[in-house]
């Protein structure tokens, strides 16, 4: 699964492109990340962090400015198996802004999409893995895409996929914002 990372990992150290960009006013979102061998991985699924901070041998935490957007995957288990899957992609938030409180997430984040189980985190990751395979960085979807997915899921209907012209659309209207 994910490996703690070690002192040379460039991901340990601050991106100074996207320092020097934020006030020392902004606040950041920390995501606890662990992992102990059969028992627990919180791992990021995609998202590219300000820095990854380790803690020790089984835990780091992964530091977001404002407006980052990102994916968390939660395993669990116990002698018996698998106890708790959960995708969340979530937005990390400014000051003033609406935020949902999250274990493990500090201050919190706005949830755009939840998946929970056997039957909804497999068919998020092919819907992510699809993104990817057109060569396009999930963490620059449109958070509306994870929006849909989300009550797609809820209302057990198909998931659209997310289309090349759909993410031209989304950058350029990012553009004029």
């Amino acid at each position: 699964m994910s490996a703690v990372p070690k002192p040379s990992d460039p991901a340990s150290h601050v991106r100074s492109d996207v320092l020097s960009s934020v006030s020392s006013e902004a606040p950041l979102t920390r995501v606890a990340l662990a992992f102990v061998a059969r028992r627990i991985d919180l791992h990021l699924r995609f998202g590219l962090p300000l820095r990854t901070l380790p803690l020790d041998r089984w835990r780091r935490t992964a530091v977001f400015t404002p407006g980052a957007v990102f994916c968390r995957i939660r395993w669990e288990a116990n002698e018996h198996g698998t106890t708790l899957r959960q995708l969340l992609v979530l937005q990390a938030c400014g000051v003033r802004e609406h935020m949902e409180r999250i274990a493990g997430i500090q201050p919190g984040a706005r949830i755009l999409l939840r998946a929970e189980g056997d039957r909804q985190v497999p068919a998020i990751l092919q819907c992510i893995a699809a993104i990817d395979a057109l060569g396009i960085d999930p963490a620059t979807c449109s958070p509306a895409y994870w929006r849909i997915l989300h009550n797609r899921l809820a209302a057990r209907l198909p998931l659209p996929a997310y289309t090349a012209e759909r993410h031209a659309a989304w950058m350029a209207g990012a553009g004029l914002r």
